[in-house]
């Protein structure tokens, strides 16, 4: 008898690159960092999104086929780019422009549903960018309904591209939320008062019905809000800051972990604002060391003996 495949994490969403004034350019897009740390991990995810077929959208596929990445998920568009986000430095801070009407902003239903075809799904997790073209967001609406497994959002909430009638929709039948206190204060209604986070924090988790609400502090640390407790996770010292870009999603992916291993809420809290440390003291939002990865699994089969 054959044994079934093994359930494993669905990622939706956008895969871009940051492209520089001085010609660089750098692979990202929230999702695709999450899933590219849950492959580090050991995790296995179905990543779900759309590349143009252009030169950026040959590289997504050989820098996913090195990492061992499945691409079943990844369609190819023939009519639209691979994303883009054109970043300016305006004096000496940097802007940010995200081009629309790219691949990932036309992931198609059909393609997307039939992925799942043969890998059952651990769970589902997705932002809000790839939301903002109706085409995407139909997709992910399709994902969202076949899966009967936990669906994890992360806001990511990026203007002009999401409106209170978005985050409504979104918010609605997920049981995993992950946002920032400015994102918190934004989306809350009403407007939380002078200090009034935390009450926030517990009235989103109450009105939605989540089984948890995850709020990062950035510097300040993290909490986890559920029905029975309100977690606050201190912050973990970095020795040397050499880049923040990224420390949200690697947060993110250690906490779908955490979901996937079904550990104890503390216990995910505190794997996840390691780990997000871990990587303010590396250049990047995801990291092509294998033995980033391996080092960080070992110190945590280490602390369980």
């Amino acid at each position: 008898m054959r044994e079934a495949p093994a359930a494993r994490p669905v990622i939706f969403g956008e895969i871009l690159f940051d492209c520089f004034p001085d010609g660089a350019s750098r692979l990202g897009g929230a999702p695709f960092n999450v899933a590219w740390h849950l492959q580090g991990l050991g995790a296995r995810p179905l990543f779900i999104g759309r590349i143009g077929d252009d030169a950026a959208g040959e590289a997504v596929q050989a820098v996913m086929e090195e990492w061992g990445m499945d691409r079943r998920g990844l369609q190819l568009d023939e009519c639209h780019p691979t994303g883009v986000v054109e970043v300016s430095l305006e004096g000496g801070q940097p802007s940010y422009h995200i081009v629309p009407e790219q691949a990932y902003d036309f992931v198609d239903r059909d393609a997307a549903v039939a992925a799942l075809e043969g890998s059952p799904a651990a769970l589902l997790y997705h932002g809000t960018l790839a939301l903002r073209n109706p085409v995407s967001r139909r997709a992910c609406e399709a994902l969202r309904s076949h899966i009967s497994a936990p669906v994890c959002v992360d806001l990511n909430l990026r203007a002009p591209w999401w409106d209170s009638a978005m985050v409504h929709e979104v918010l609605h039948g997920a049981q995993w939320v992950k946002l920032n206190d400015e994102e918190l204060a934004e989306v809350s209604l009403p407007p939380p008062a002078s200090g009034g986070l935390e009450d926030a924090a517990r009235a989103l988790r109450q009105r939605y019905g989540l089984e948890c609400l995850v709020v990062t502090l950035g510097a300040e640390g993290a909490w986890m809000v559920t029905e029975e407790e309100f977690l606050r996770g201190a912050p973990v010292a970095v020795e040397k800051v050499v880049d923040t870009v990224g420390a949200g999603d690697a947060f993110a992916a250690v906490g779908l972990l955490g979901v996937l291993r079904g550990w104890p809420l503390s216990l995910t809290l505190a794997r996840a604002l390691e780990f997000a440390a871990r990587l303010c003291a590396v250049r990047g939002a995801t990291i092509q060391d294998r033995a980033f990865y391996d080092s960080q699994l070992a110190r945590w089969e280490t602390s369980l003996d």
